[in-house]
């Protein structure tokens, strides 16, 4: 570790949530139970759309690589918020904290240019449905995947050698239930200008570039949405954007409040807010409102005998967690 051999820091020490730790165990069921349904979800995701022929449209294979990109975010993060849940503190190592705040980053910036992504295959769909096919071929979704993939891990690589370099001569603790950049800034004792002159450049390329995006497809969808004469085919397609929409607030919102301006001067109690929305909330909230209401994804789960065995187990764990945590919580 070229940045902290220069330093006393080996490891950091992250606070979680002190003001509720009076109610750890309540915190730590709802947590566990949200990280759970987040995997066996987006797993799920992965498992149909690879097994079933029909599912094998653009709309579906953005779905997978939104799934792995939650996967990866959730088993990030997760696991160490537990940790700190149960201990009111715990300490990681330097390494381990880069390497969280690496993929961390990576995964918020594909997130962020996966739901661009959807949004003009769904802008071609219902705008310019008689060349959807030709344009939406069978490359190009997956073209279009990788090079999210590559081009964010490659922008966070370059943060995370500026942040390398940089010199942590202590206090070593960071107030919050994971490695975020911003808390992470506080401790250096370097000039942190370059850092957060090369995040809010790479939030302006990326993630402001990326919502002018979609503001302007949703513009477009809206426009032909009007123009159908049927209301309920009017109704049909505005559910099916309304929900992406409305991911696409939620997330982007938040990424533009932390990440734009990453400075000394912010709130840590609407930080971990915020968060706790892009890696608890969102990472729930995509499998269910993008494919287990849509009606294929229903089908292919009727259809398979796996799928229905998976959500047994998912009501299951849900239903023993809530039993056992109340009865828990008496004998306590």
């Amino acid at each position: 570790m070229p940045g902290y051999n220069q330093t006393a820091v080996l490891e950091f020490i992250l606070l979680g949530f002190p003001d509720l730790h009076a109610f750890w165990l309540f915190v730590f069921l709802l947590l566990l139970i949200v990280y759970v349904l987040t995997m066996l979800g987006n797993f799920l995701i992965i498992g149909l759309v690879s097994a079933t022929s029909h599912l094998q449209s653009p709309m579906y294979i953005f779905l997978t690589h939104l799934s792995l990109c939650d996967i990866l975010i959730s088993t990030n993060v997760g696991p160490n918020t537990l940790k700190v849940v149960v201990s009111g503190k715990c300490s990681i190592s330097a390494q381990s904290c880069d390497l969280q705040l690496y993929f961390f980053g990576a995964s918020a910036l594909i997130e962020c240019m996966l739901l661009a992504v959807m949004s003009y295959d769904r802008y071609l769909a219902i705008c310019d449905p008689m060349h959807y096919t030709s344009i939406m071929n069978q490359s190009l979704p997956h073209c279009l995947a990788m090079i999210c993939w590559v081009v964010d891990f490659l922008l966070s690589m370059i943060t995370e050698i500026l942040i390398l370099r940089l010199d942590f001569c202590g206090p070593n603790i960071i107030d919050h239930f994971f490695c975020d950049l911003a808390p992470l800034l506080q401790l250096s004792c370097s000039d942190i200008k370059s850092v957060e002159f090369h995040v809010s450049i790479t939030v302006i390329a990326i993630v402001i570039t990326q919502l002018l995006f979609v503001i302007g497809t949703y513009i477009c969808i809206f426009s032909s949405i009007l123009q159908i004469s049927s209301t309920n085919d009017r109704q049909k397609v505005f559910s099916t954007c309304s929900s992406h929409l409305t991911v696409v607030s939620i997330y982007y919102g938040t990424l533009i409040t932390l990440y734009l301006a990453p400075s000394r001067r912010y709130s840590v109690n609407l930080n971990k807010i915020f968060s706790l929305l892009n890696t608890i909330v969102t990472p729930l909230c995509n499998p269910i409102i993008y494919s287990l209401r849509n009606k294929d994804i229903k089908s292919a789960i009727r259809k398979n005998m796996f799928a229905k065995n998976l959500l047994e187990t998912v009501s299951s764990i849900v239903g023993w967690f809530g039993l056992h945590g109340i009865k828990f919580k008496i004998k306590n």
